[in-house]
Parts: C-alpha cells; structure tokens; sequence
C-alpha cells in the first residue's frame, strides 16, 4: 500500500470527511538537499470535517497528526495540511 494511500485511509477512518484529498507531492522535490530518495516523501492533504469545527488551528493539526500515528509521519519528510469544516 501507498504512504498516500495509508494516509487516507487513517484519516477517513479518524474523521469521516466530507471531503478529502491526499496529494504525493514527491516529485516537486526530487533532488534537494534534505528530500529523501526514494519519493513518497512529500505530501499535500486537504481535509474538510465536521469534526473539527469547534477546534482551532493546533487542534487540528494535532488531532490530524495523531490520527496517522507515529510510525506513519516518521515516513514522511512534509506534510501539508489544509483542514477546514465543510
């Protein structure tokens, strides 16, 4: 299974999002200095949830952190994340 892949799935599991988009942003990379080879690397989420209204920014990143894990963000180098209501 995909690094993107796994973080959709945690994430629809964690949040039920009305909306949700993972982006492997890898390729953008490819060659800096500090971007692992290899890709699968870099990676751009949109998340849109019910759950995260009565949250602010922190709060989000955290709960969205939390639901991926430990042993899946050590695997990944960046990530955005855009998360909002719907």
């Amino acid at each position: 299974m995909s690094v993107a892949q796994e973080i959709h799935d945690k994430l629809s599991v964690a949040f039920s999002p009305a909306d949700l988009q993972v982006v492997d942003d890898s390729a953008s990379h490819a060659g800096h200095a500090s971007a692992p080879g290899g890709g699968e690397s870099h990676f751009n989420v949109r998340i849109r949830a019910a759950v995260f209204v009565d949250q602010n920014r922190l709060a989000r990143h955290r709960a969205v952190h939390a639901a991926l894990g430990e042993d899946l963000l050590c695997r990944i180098h960046a990530l955005s994340l855009d998360i909002d209501t719907p």
